[in-house]
Order: C-alpha cells, then structure tokens, then sequence
C-alpha cells in the first residue's frame, strides 16, 4: 500500500512538470514534448522528497498505474496531455541580464568563441542565477556561471525566445557576456626553471665528456694493475734469495 502511495506521488509531480511547468524545473521539452529520462530524472532527485526516484520507479508507474498518460520513447518521456505546455515565442524585452553555465572545460573556448547550444537546440538562459547553477549542475559538479547582457545581444542580432520561465538563443557570441576570470596555471619554481637549463637530460658535450672520464678510468685501471703487477715481481724475488 505504501509502495503504491509513493507511485502514485512520484506520477503527481511527473504529470506536473510534463504538462505544465517544465521550465520550473530548468528542464526543456523537444517539439514534440519529449525529456530525456535522464533530465527529468535528475530533475526530480533535486527535491529532497524524491532524492529515491529511479528510472525502474518509472518503469512502476505505467505498469501499475493505468491512470497514467505517460509515454516512453526509446529514452525519452512525455505525458499524452500537453495542452498547459508553455509555448516558445520570440521574446522582443527580455531580461537585462540573463544567467547560464558551461564546463569548465569549455571556459576557455567560451570566452574565445562565445556561448553554444548543450544538450538542446539552443542556449538556455535563467534570468535566476540559482536556477542556471541548477541546470549547470546537471553536466558539471562545478559548471562556470556565464552572465548575458541581453541588450548588447539584442544590437548584434541575437534573438531571444521565451518559454515560461526560461529564455533561448541560438547562440552569445563574446563581447555579449562577462565570466569569471580563467584560473592561473600552476608555475613551476623558478630554482626548478634555472636546474633544467643547467643540467639538461642531453647536454652539449656530455658525449665527450663521458668519453674522457671512461678513458681517466682506464688509466687508474691500467695504473694499478702495473702497481700490482711489480709488487708481485718484487715479492717473487725476496722470496728467491730466501731460499738460497
């Protein structure tokens, strides 16, 4: 009964955000009204009432629910009533500033190129810097927030959509958004810098001078095998006036 209960909320909340308000979940509905199972997925285990939720609890509700209008198609999902869904239409004022993450991979293309499409069709922008992070959280546990001033935007051509509470452009090109500074890269002790330069893994002249202290070594060599060589003569002969 408590397993049914718990189906029958996990289905209230899905119901809720494929038909009505996906955009309150940051989440984006394809032209036919799709989400990946996974996004929704990762939607849902946000809410701390439904961390538990599963693809398998899916998968539960449309077998033991027969009030259930949802639909899987390969990996994505969407509910047969979607009449309430937020319609995307071209947003002429939008927010002065609107917020969105990228990798942080990608900081450095980003600010070089400018802001492209991940995982949709388009940019999507949060005038709610927290509901960016959240989105930006999904792909990256430390996404980098990007911050859009829609006007200079809208002066070189960019046009905004707006669905519910999120907006949508096909791209941001750079000088259209501020972003954090690229952190400095580690450098190396300028000691360590100095060493390599002194003694690197080939230096010039190693080759003869290795060759010069093989040759040193062979003259010790050849100079106490002589030493040995006349201390024993020297020892033959002492022992030969002895036995006269």
């Amino acid at each position: 009964m408590d397993e049914l209960k718990s189906l029958k909320q996990i289905l209230k909340l899905i119901s809720y955000i494929l038909e009505r308000k996906p955009d309150e979940f940051g989440l984006v509905p394809d032209e036919n009204g799709y989400i990946k199972i996974k996004s929704l997925l990762f939607a849902i285990n946000e809410d701390e009432g439904f961390k538990f939720v599963r693809r398998h609890h899916i998968h539960d509700v449309l077998s033991f629910l027969p009030e259930s209008q949802l639909e899987i198609n390969d990996d994505k999902i969407r509910s047969k009533y979607r009449d309430n869904l937020p319609i995307q239409s071209i947003s002429d004022t939008p927010p002065k500033l609107l917020y969105t993450c990228v990798r942080k991979k990608a900081h450095s293309f980003t600010l070089e190129k400018g802001i492209f499409p991940v995982g949709n069709n388009k940019v999507v922008l949060s005038p709610v810097k927290e509901m960016a992070l959240r989105i930006g959280k999904r792909f990256n546990q430390s996404p980098v927030v990007l911050t859009v001033n829609t006007q200079k935007a809208l002066e070189t051509g960019i046009i905004f959509y707006n669905s519910g509470d999120l907006y949508f452009a096909e791209t941001i090109p750079p000088d259209c958004f501020t972003a954090p500074l690229l952190p400095k890269q580690k450098e190396e002790p300028a000691h360590a810098e100095k060493q390599k330069e002194i003694t690197p893994k080939h230096m010039p002249g190693s080759y003869i001078l290795n060759l010069e202290i093989a040759e040193e070594e062979k003259k010790r060599t050849k100079l106490q095998r002589k030493k040995k060589e006349i201390s024993w003569k020297k020892e033959r002969k002492r022992m030969s006036r002895v036995k006269i």
